[in-house]
């Protein structure tokens, strides 16, 4: 991956961050709380024991991959992330993910209407994304936690969404008596 567009490859101002499993694209204009959407997330999924990171923030470069979207970020900011008032900080990152929902962030002091519209996709890319289109003033845990349910649904028809590993597989079927429980992060808390 390189750190320009080339050739079938566009350069967006957003942020990208993968939470749990899942690529998520942060779009919105400048001071609309995309890097504070991508720590809020990154943060739930620290605290929730689950996988968490940065793949770009302010720039983000996609390309189309066999009907997908494939992102990442500058490799001369990798992990660098702005934090208002505090100014730039380092975080875990990856260097790139599968883009499985964007979400779209309004200009601040406007909002985007009270109910959505029947197309809640966006493309991006040339690829068809879920859009999950939040107001900027939410406070940034209302959207982490959107964010986080539209992803649970978003991967809830798959087998993947089960969490068991290939291992596990292996000895449900020698063994022929699954024993499956839920995620943690699905299982309920004492």
């Amino acid at each position: 991956m390189t750190d320009g567009a080339s050739a079938g490859e566009s350069s967006l101002h957003a942020t990208g961050v993968i939470h749990r499993e899942s690529g998520v694209l942060i779009l919105g204009p400048s001071g609309s709380g995309k890097s504070a959407l991508a720590l809020a997330l990154m943060a739930r999924a620290s605290e929730a024991g689950v996988f968490g990171a940065l793949i770009g923030d302010d720039r983000v470069f996609v390309r189309k991959a066999h009907g997908r979207l494939i992102a990442w970020g500058a490799a001369n900011v990798a992990g660098v992330i702005e934090r208002r008032m505090a100014g730039l900080i380092a975080v875990r990152h990856e260097r790139g993910a599968i883009i499985r929902l964007a979400v779209e962030l309004c200009e601040r002091g406007r909002r985007w209407p009270r109910m959505p519209d029947d197309d809640d996709g966006l493309i991006v890319g040339d690829v068809r994304l879920p859009r999950l289109a939040l107001d900027s003033g939410l406070s940034v845990c209302d959207q982490a936690l959107a964010v986080e349910e539209r992803l649970a649904v978003l991967t809830a028809g798959g087998p993947a969404r089960l969490g068991i590993s290939l291992e596990h597989s292996a000895a449900v079927h020698k063994n022929e008596g699954p024993e499956i429980s839920p995620p943690a992060w699905l299982a309920p808390r004492a």
